[in-house]
């Protein structure tokens, strides 16, 4: 029997450390500027383990609710605002950005997560807390606080739970 190397579509990191982070990449807007706000958290597995070595990428609409269209987004100028970030898990699964507070009805953050043991990509919401209340009415109600930040003293929190108790929900998402 002749044995195979797998394909790339069939091998699981951690390779995201390698080829995927750029120089601020996780900085939508500089830490510094005034109207900044933090979302960070943590990625964790099944068992409540942080998973070391996840890859989240954000997008979101700006203050004013717009879904931004600028170029840049990989060459930060820190000043201006793209609407998308990446930001890899540390050793104990946190990760973290510096953006703005995403304006619309209701504003949210789009995530979507890379990690091992994923051969595709998971998406997922952060909605600001006190906004979405039941506009989601294909999420059980049970299940929508796993898709709601959490405000703290620089802005948001929210974990990311891979699967297990209070797993967040994670959508489907197609190119029409």
């Amino acid at each position: 029997m002749t044995t195979l190397a797998p394909t790339p579509g069939q091998t699981v990191g951690p390779f995201f450390g390698f080829a995927l982070p750029y120089d601020a990449g996780s900085e939508l807007v500089p830490p510094t500027r005034p109207d900044a706000v933090r979302l960070h958290g943590r990625v964790l597995d099944g068992h409540g383990d942080p998973v070391p070595d996840a890859l989240l990428e954000l997008w979101q609409p700006g203050p004013d609710g717009r879904v931004v269209q600028r170029q840049g987004s990989f060459a930060r100028d820190s000043y201006t605002f793209t609407g998308w970030g990446r930001a890899a898990t540390d050793r104990t699964g946190r990760y973290r950005f510096s953006t703005l507070r995403p304006g619309g009805t209701p504003p949210y953050f789009a995530i979507t997560v890379l990690a091992r043991g994923l051969l595709d990509r998971l998406f997922t919401r952060a909605y600001l807390p006190g906004t979405l209340d039941d506009r989601l009415p294909d999420v059980p109600a049970e299940r929508r606080h796993t898709i709601v930040a959490e405000a703290d003293d620089r802005g948001f929190v929210f974990d990311i739970r891979l699967q297990g108790e209070d797993e967040t929900v994670f959508f489907s998402y197609t190119q029409d």
